[in-house]
């Protein structure tokens, strides 16, 4: 490496847009290149009841261990074991009935080469990503999927450029077939992913976030207003249900309401809570998704919803800053 550290920016930006060139025709040449390989390959890790054990040296290897994470995500159940390490042990976790996929885009890698015939024992089916299928380990694959590019995007078509991206492509490209081959949705990746933001969307429920019990402000139809007042207070919530014996929701009072009688005037003492509870509130089942709770608020323009269960009968309430507090909304 030279110490002339001299930056000219368009002859930065000119190898960006080469580079950018270089590896998108290599993409679009890889697309040509697949065939029953990429099928039988996929058939293979849907017929597997062990795991897709992913396995690289080097550039591959880090490509390798992406693969392996983005196969577990999204319904294959799959781990990366690095090459070296299975040479001292690592090679237990490996077990008969899994897929193995090996990823070279040289297909000589000797750490490889030293533990296939191991991994033939033990009864592994071998799927071969790499670049030249004549090569050792295309040869002694039972399925081939070829990563060939025509050239690097480095200068000197050394440094692993464009051969890793389609590596990290065709990966994502079987990833793909196999959770659409599993009828994998929305809900099962969330149960993957229950600490993002899709997992709280599609995990939490509103009887997960929902005040209950004593926190949940509720009085008669013929509760006195000066009660009903208290029983509002007490609770927080800026309104209060008015239900029967039952349970049911005959209405609500809310804050506001409260603004607009007390700017009509008269003795507010003498009304009951039937007199001044508004009817057909929003109601909620508590099984809902937080989420579709959260679309109910916004769309008519409110901040709490009473909630109820199978039968109707009034069990909880939330308001939006429960689901603020949960990453809701």
């Amino acid at each position: 490496m030279t110490a002339d550290l001299t930056f000219d920016p368009e002859r930065a930006l000119e190898l960006a847009r080469a580079t950018l060139d270089i590896e998108a025709n290599a993409l679009i040449r890889l697309k040509a290149r697949q065939g029953d390989g990429f099928t039988n390959a996929v058939q293979a890790m849907l017929a597997c009841r062990g795991h897709v054990v992913v396995m690289g040296m080097g550039k591959s290897g880090h490509v390798g261990r992406k693969i392996a994470a983005t196969l577990a995500s999204t319904g294959t159940p799959a781990m990366f074991v690095h090459p070296a390490e299975a040479s001292h042990g690592d090679l237990g976790m490996v077990t008969a009935g899994d897929v193995v996929l090996a990823i070279s885009n040289s297909g000589e890698s000797d750490e490889l080469a030293a533990i296939i015939p191991a991994m033939r024992r033990i009864g592994v089916t071998l799927v071969a990503m790499t670049g030249r299928a004549e090569s050792n380990l295309g040869k002694i694959a039972d399925i081939r999927l070829s990563s060939a590019v025509d050239q690097e995007a480095c200068p000197l078509n050394l440094a692993p450029t464009a051969s890793t991206t389609a590596q990290m492509a065709l990966g994502d490209a079987l990833a793909v077939a196999l959770l659409d081959a599993r009828g994998f949705r929305e809900e099962d990746f969330a149960r993957s992913h229950p600490g993002g933001s899709l997992g709280r969307k599609l995990l939490i429920r509103v009887r997960d976030l929902m005040r209950s019990g004593d926190a949940l402000p509720q009085v008669g139809p013929d509760t006195a207003f000066t009660e009903m007042l208290r029983e509002m207070t007490g609770k927080g919530l800026g309104f209060t249900a008015v239900t029967d014996p039952t349970h049911r929701v005959l209405g609500i009072f809310t804050d506001g309401d409260l603004r607009r009688l007390i700017e009509r005037g008269g003795d507010l003492r003498v009304l009951r809570a039937a007199d001044v509870m508004h009817t057909g509130p929003k109601l909620v089942r508590d099984e809902a998704l937080a989420v579709d709770a959260a679309q109910v608020m916004e769309q008519h323009r409110i901040t709490s919803v009473l909630v109820v269960d199978a039968d109707g009968a009034l069990c909880g309430a939330l308001n939006s800053n429960d689901l603020m507090r949960a990453k809701v909304i």
